[in-house]
């Protein structure tokens, strides 16, 4: 078994995953404003799925999709981190960082903070060239973040394989940082990571 990879940041734990998150990220994933630029909302079966397949991806690697655990309340309010996709995309293969948090935890910076703490891991401990982003173009707050965090847009979009031919969310900008450009950006100082 893989050492696994956790990081504390000011107010943030990320850590892998419990069965105590299931029910937790279950809401998270039937919320429909959180769901917003996703196909549609998941049942509490693949909810559960999905946890245990990001749980055993970090039990695999060390890292992953990391469950947040805000620390002053103890409580399970998302994930944040990074995934390989395993689907065609423009920069396949590569590695990805994403978020999702519960609707009451937006707006506090707790998504660019836990972010932060996941490219520290990425260009610190795993050495990555370079890590991507990407979210359809309607998603204002995730492209707010990813700005935040120092990313740039490739302007190059694209079809996203797993997002029906027709719908308005198929395609989807995506943005990239390096390791340079991630200090050259200050992103790396505006959390404290401890």
């Amino acid at each position: 078994m893989m050492d696994i990879m956790e990081k504390e940041t000011k107010h943030l734990k990320l850590r892998q995953w419990k069965i105590e998150d299931r029910p937790f990220f279950a809401r998270i994933n039937t919320d429909s404003d959180v769901m917003a630029f996703y196909p549609r909302l998941l049942t509490t079966n693949e909810s559960d799925d999905m946890a245990m397949k990001l749980e055993s991806l970090i039990a695999e690697k060390g890292w992953g999709f990391w469950a947040v655990e805000k620390m002053d309340e103890n409580k399970f309010i998302g994930f944040v981190g990074l995934h390989e996709p395993m689907y065609d995309l423009p920069v396949t293969p590569c590695v990805e960082i994403g978020w999702r948090l519960a609707r009451e935890y937006w707006g506090h910076g707790y998504a660019s903070e836990a972010a932060q703490a996941s490219l520290d891991i990425a260009f610190n401990r795993l050495e990555l060239p370079e890590v991507y982003a990407f979210t359809p173009v309607l998603n204002k707050k995730s492209r707010a973040v990813m700005g935040r965090l120092g990313m740039i847009n490739t302007n190059n979009n694209f079809e996203h394989p797993m997002i029906p031919e027709k719908s308005s969310l198929r395609e989807h900008v995506l943005y990239k940082i390096d390791k340079q450009g991630w200090m050259e950006s200050g992103a790396m100082n505006s959390v404290e990571v401890v």
